[in-house]
């Protein structure tokens, strides 16, 4: 542990002239009134509307807030990291062991973005005790009961929101190209939770942005110690090399054909005897 904290710090040493932090506080002044808005506009209409949903929504947002649990990507990512750590011990070559020592960074990137944002969520959620949908009737859009020790006052933020941000931001950093695709996956899986009257428009957009930033966050402290990304002149993360998601096989390599793949027909030979001769 001491040898890799040690590590740590002559990596940070080395990188001390990075840029400077980016501009966050025009992000942190938009997201701050799209909560606002949402608590103050959305979240009476969508607690009134909620006993009302229909089944079938209900069912589908059951279906699809599964993706928010934290617990499979914790898993999966740790997994992840042991494996590649391991085969950084024990790869026969050089190269073997720098793609494995990429991915156990990226494994490390998700685990650290996922974990930090749901203990914070957790606090947070517990600290400030808002009363779920479920007690519209009762506490309305507005009730709170800090520290009651109750899961009924633990709506804001939300927790699979957080988790969905994290990941989703995560990815995002991780495949660039495909943020658009990312950030609307974000908002329908965030949805879910409003289907099932667990959350508020608010806490889902309190959750999502919270879990965005903390792995953001994330993404520029590993550029601090030129881990996975290095900071661009405007101080944002960016790989440091990229992923090649867009990488397809070359078949024309392979022996045989892929499956599915017909293999093509041989070159005609031309056997047409030259002038004078005749065939045989």
């Amino acid at each position: 542990m001491k040898r890799t904290i040690g590590k740590l710090r002559l990596r940070r040493d080395r990188y001390r002239s990075a840029p400077p932090l980016p501009r966050l506080w025009s992000f942190a002044l938009v997201t701050i009134n799209l909560i606002l808005i949402a608590f103050l506009i959305l979240d009476t209409p969508v607690g009134s509307y909620a006993p009302h949903t229909p089944y079938i929504l209900r069912r589908i947002g059951r279906i699809v807030t599964e993706f928010g649990n934290s617990g499979w990507v914790l898993l999966a990512s740790a997994l992840l990291f042991f494996e590649a750590w391991a085969v950084t011990r024990l790869a026969p070559t050089c190269k073997a062991r720098v793609q494995a020592m990429y991915v156990t960074h990226i494994a490390a990137f998700m685990l650290i973005s996922v974990s930090l944002s749901g203990l914070a969520a957790n606090v947070l959620k517990r600290a400030i005790g808002r009363a779920r949908p479920g007690m519209f009737a009762e506490w309305g859009a507005f009730g709170f009961q800090p520290f009651a020790h109750n899961s009924r006052f633990e709506s804001f933020p939300s927790g699979h929101a957080t988790t969905v941000g994290a990941i989703l931001m995560v990815l995002a950093l991780l495949a660039p190209r495909y943020r658009v695709l990312f950030v609307i996956s974000a908002l329908w899986l965030g949805l879910s939770r409003v289907l099932v009257a667990m959350h508020y428009p608010s806490d889902v957009v309190a959750g999502l942005t919270f879990g965005a930033w903390c792995s953001l966050l994330v993404a520029i402290m590993f550029a601090r110690h030129g881990l996975l990304f290095r900071q661009a002149t405007d101080g944002w993360p960016v790989l440091r090399r990229p992923i090649p998601f867009g990488l397809r096989p070359n078949w024309t390599a392979l022996p045989l054909p892929p499956r599915g793949v017909p293999p093509k027909p041989p070159t005609p030979v031309d056997v047409t005897p030259p002038a004078g001769l005749k065939p045989l």
